[in-house]
């Protein structure tokens, strides 16, 4: 085998896990090479160029990666990440002509608007969070640590009442859990939304019920927006890893991990081959992208391993409007008493009733979009000076859910996503249109295409909370493989998806342990 080089570790995907375990590597005094096949770093969480403007590439909503103390020890602030603070954290605005609510970082400022605009689960909602925080308590903490057994069977003892409620709750659907605690559909809907609706799913499949944790979430952890867009954070983080001595090569495709057997016939990683046959010898490779878009290669690949790499595929299900708007939008229905610019700081949510819910993953499954979506409305440029234009216009986000891979008719010659623009300004006072300067829409097929997801899925991690203690299966839950120094990291593994960081900075523990 010729090597063109060697490192002591390759890194494969520089999303945000993977920025983040090599920055934590290249700080360890590891000589960390990461292997990015985009133009540029970032993922998923990045903010790139499009309609004239700077704009985020999935939702600029950053909550989880606020728990963990990952900004601090890579010294982020340093390279430039300030965030702001989101507050109201969501307003819930309903097809069904249900009254919109606001829900605050702080408790009892959403109880109090409760009481206004829901009265009679006011109280519902206070013991619904009182009842689900220490669960989000004790998931925060599993993910600050690597999840061996002795590490999560140590905080489950220590949190014995909340590891109770999350088992029972995990089994659970999200809806009839949510059902013991609400009346009102209006209550039941935000939470959906934000948790099952965001997999893919409804929330009245069993297991569902941690989908559910949303309000608790967001009531303890602030959430933030970096300054200039999601990837202010992503580059931060490649700035530090730079600092600490770390080699990011874009534009170059990871074809293949190659695999051969020590002495004692030991299964051991060798390297990376790179799409045009440049290799890269290394005894740790960390996979940090969506594992089956990476091929293992040599005589030291199991079988039986080999063909369970990846997870299952699914057809993703998400889509994205980016527009450029000449003045912003005045939602047309108040929401209890916010001014016009409050009520555009925050994401604001859009369902369908329980019955359109339901019915909207359904057209998805034949292949159609609901004719009331699920919307994740934002417009970053109200809280963000840097994210606005020269000429004082907007940068419009509309996130759009249960949207299938295969469309029926396919989507180049669809009218869906200006039909999605129209609803939208449906919600607004008059003269939306005439606003929109520019737009784009990303579909599935987008996401494949440009950041080579299969089918347009972002992999998620899907283990249940026993799976996760007894390390089934072993590469998603403990970042290990049968390979020795092959690594997994990324939203497929534990604790999972979203702009989260954990599984980056674990795995980072696990390599560094294993020199």
């Amino acid at each position: 085998m010729a090597a063109n080089g060697s490192v002591d570790v390759a890194v494969i995907g520089a999303g945000h896990n993977g920025l983040i375990a090599a920055a934590y590597l290249a700080r360890a005094g590891l000589r960390t090479l990461l292997l990015e096949s985009r133009p540029s770093v970032g993922g998923c969480a990045s903010t790139v160029e499009a309609v004239g403007a700077r704009v985020n590439i999935c939702n600029c909503d950053h909550l989880l990666v606020r728990a963990m103390p990952i900004a601090e020890e890579l010294g982020l602030a340093n390279h430039g990440l300030r965030y702001l603070d989101v507050d109201p954290v969501g307003i819930n605005r309903f097809w069904d002509r249900h009254t919109p609510w606001v829900e605050w970082h702080d408790l009892d400022r959403t109880v109090e608007g409760l009481r206004r605009t829901y009265p009679a689960e006011a109280d519902s909602y206070q013991r619904f969070v009182a009842a689900a925080l220490p669960i989000a308590q004790l998931l925060v903490e599993l993910a600050q640590q690597p999840p061996s057994a002795g590490a999560v069977a140590g905080v489950l003892t220590r949190r014995a009442m909340a590891a109770r409620r999350l088992w029972a709750w995990s089994r659970r659907s999200a809806l009839s859990l949510l059902g013991d605690f609400f009346d009102h559909e209006a209550l039941m809907l935000p939470a959906l939304a934000t948790g099952p609706v965001v997999w893919g799913l409804s929330g009245a499949e069993p297991g569902t019920g941690l989908g559910a944790l949303g309000y608790a979430m967001r009531h303890l952890v602030p959430l933030g927006r970096p300054a200039g867009g999601s990837g202010a954070l992503t580059d931060a983080v490649s700035r530090s890893f730079v600092s600490a001595g770390g080699e990011v090569r874009c534009g170059v495709r990871a074809e293949c991990v190659l695999a051969d057997r020590a002495a004692g016939g030991r299964s051991r990683v060798a390297g990376v081959r790179l799409a045009g046959g440049e290799v890269i010898e290394s005894p740790a490779v960390v996979v940090a992208c969506d594992p089956a878009a990476v091929r293992l290669e040599g005589a030291g690949v199991p079988d039986r391993f080999g063909r369970s790499w990846g997870p299952a595929g699914r057809d993703g299900y998400e889509s994205k409007l980016d527009a450029v708007l000449s003045t912003a939008p005045v939602y047309a229905e108040p929401a209890d008493g916010l001014d016009a610019e409050e009520a555009l700081t925050p994401t604001t949510f859009v369902m369908p009733g329980l019955e359109g819910l339901r019915g909207a993953l359904g057209e998805s499954a034949a292949g159609r979009v609901a004719e009331d979506p699920v919307f994740f409305a934002n417009i970053p440029s109200v809280l963000d000076p840097q994210m606005r234009l020269p000429d004082g216009g907007e940068v419009f986000s509309l996130e759009v859910l249960y949207t299938p891979y295969d469309l029926a008719g396919g989507w180049g010659a669809s009218e869906e996503p200006t039909r999605w623009l129209s609803r939208f300004g449906s919600l607004v006072l008059a003269g939306f249109a005439e606003s929109v300067v520019d737009w784009r829409a990303m579909t599935p097929p987008s996401y494949e295409q440009q950041f080579g997801m299969p089918r347009g899925h972002a992999a998620s991690f899907s283990g249940s909370p026993l799976s996760t203690l007894l390390g089934r299966p072993r590469h998603l839950t403990r970042y290990t493989t049968p390979i020795s120094g092959l690594f997994c990291a990324g939203a497929a593994t534990f604790p999972g998806a979203g702009v989260w960081g954990a599984s980056g900075r674990n795995v980072a523990s696990v390599v560094t342990r294993s020199f």
